[in-house]
C-alpha cells in the first residue's frame, strides 16, 4: 500500500491530526501530509503512504489555492479568530477601497510568518516561544501570490479566492490589508481548494465513517505513486537498471545513451519508471542531453535525488 490520498479536512483537527486518523485506517506504517493546514482550515490535504513519504519533499513546494474569508475590524494575537483580541474599530470601509487593497497584494511580496505559526527557530516551533510570551524576530520571506479574486463582500466579511505559492501566510494577507485600510482586520475562514495537482473534488471525507467503509474509499481513490509527479519528464528503463539505481549507481553519459531521451537541460529534474510502471528514482540532470557527445562516457549525466524501494507504486 504504497501512494498518496487527499482527505478533505474538517475544522477543529490539525494536520497531524488527520495523518494519525488515516495512518490507523489504512494499517500504514508510515503517513506523512505535504503541507500542514491550521486547525481552524478546511479542505484539501494530501496524506503520503509508507514509500511514498519519499514524495512530501517533491510535493510540499507546489503551488495552492483558498478559499478566504476576511474579517475587518478585529485584529488578533494569532491573526485569525482563533486568537486574543487586540484591537477593533467601527470603521466602514467602502467596497472599491477593500478590492484595492487586496489588488496591492498581487506579485511578489515579503512576509514575516506569524508568531503562531509552526515555522522553526532553534528546532522548536514559533507558537510554542508565543505561548510563553516569547516573541521571536525572524527575516521575512518572499512569496508570490498569482491572483486574488473577490467572491463576495457582506461588509465586515470579505471571501476571496487566492492563488499563491507554498508558503505564505494567508492570515498575514488579512491582516496586511486590514493595516492598509485602516481598520484592522483577520482571517475568520480558511478552505484550501487545491494544493498541486490534488484538487478539491479528489479529496475524501473523514466525517462520520465505517472504518472498513472508509478503507476501501481510500484505496479507490488513491493516487498511485508514478501518477503524483505528472511534471517532471520520465524515463522508462528495464528492470536491471532500475535495480542498479535502487543500490546506489549514478547515472553516466553512456548508461543514459541506452534509453529514449527527451529534450533535456542541467538542473532539469527527471524521474525513472520501470517498464513494470514502478517509480524508481527521481534525478536532477547535471548536463544537458545535448552535449552529451562532448562528455566522456563516464561522466555523471544526473544526480539521484531519492531513489524508492521495488514495490507496487
Amino acid at each position: 500500500m504504497n501512494g498518496i490520498v487527499i482527505i478533505d479536512k474538517p475544522a477543529g483537527k490539525t494536520s497531524h491530526d488527520i495523518v494519525s486518523e488515516v495512518k490507523k485506517i489504512m494499517g500504514a506504517k508510515k503517513a506523512g501530509h505535504t503541507g500542514t493546514l491550521d486547525p481552524m482550515a478546511t479542505g484539501v490535504l494530501p496524506i503520503c503512504l509508507n514509500e511514498a513519504t519519499k514524495l512530501a519533499q517533491f510535493l510540499s513546494g507546489e503551488n495552492k489555492e483558498y478559499l478566504a474569508t476576511m474579517l475587518l475590524g478585529i485584529k488578533t494575537d494569532t491573526l485569525d479568530t482563533e486568537g486574543e483580541i487586540t484591537g477593533q474599530s467601527d470603521k466602514f470601509v467602502r467596497d472599491e477601497e477593500i478590492k484595492a487593497a487586496l489588488a496591492q497584494m498581487v506579485g511578489k511580496i515579503r512576509q514575516v510568518p506569524p508568531a503562531y505559526s509552526a515555522v522553526k527557530y532553534c528546532g522548536e516551533p514559533l507558537y510554542k516561544y508565543a505561548r510563553k510570551g516569547i516573541f521571536l524576530e525572524t527575516a521575512a520571506r518572499e512569496v508570490e501570490i498569482y491572483s486574488i479574486v473577490v467572491e463576495d463582500i457582506s461588509f465586515p466579511r470579505v471571501t476571496f479566492r487566492i492563488a499563491c505559492s507554498k508558503g505564505t501566510y494567508i492570515r498575514s494577507i488579512c491582516s496586511d490589508v486590514g493595516e492598509m485600510l485602516g481598520c484592522g482586520a483577520c482571517l475568520c475562514g480558511l478552505r484550501r481548494l487545491r494544493s498541486g495537482l490534488f484538487s478539491a473534488d479528489m479529496a475524501v471525507s473523514l466525517e462520520n465513517y465505517e472504518r472498513e467503509e472508509k478503507k476501501c474509499e481510500l484505496l479507490a481513490k488513491m493516487l498511485p505513486m508514478t501518477k503524483s509527479l505528472p511534471l517532471l519528464t520520465g524515463i522508462e528503463v528495464e528492470e536491471d537498471f532500475a535495480n542498479k539505481l535502487r543500490d546506489g549507481m549514478q547515472p553516466t553519459v553512456a548508461t543514459m545513451q541506452l534509453h529514449v531521451l527527451p529534450f533535456l537541460e542541467a538542473g532539469d529534474m527527471i524521474k525513472f519508471v520501470s517498464r513494470g510502471g514502478s517509480l524508481v528514482a527521481v534525478a536532477e540532470m547535471l548536463a544537458p542531453v545535448s552535449k552529451f557527445s562532448e562528455f566522456d562516457g563516464k561522466h555523471q549525466a544526473a544526480k539521484i535525488v531519492r531513489v524508492f524501494n521495488n514495490v507496487n507504486n
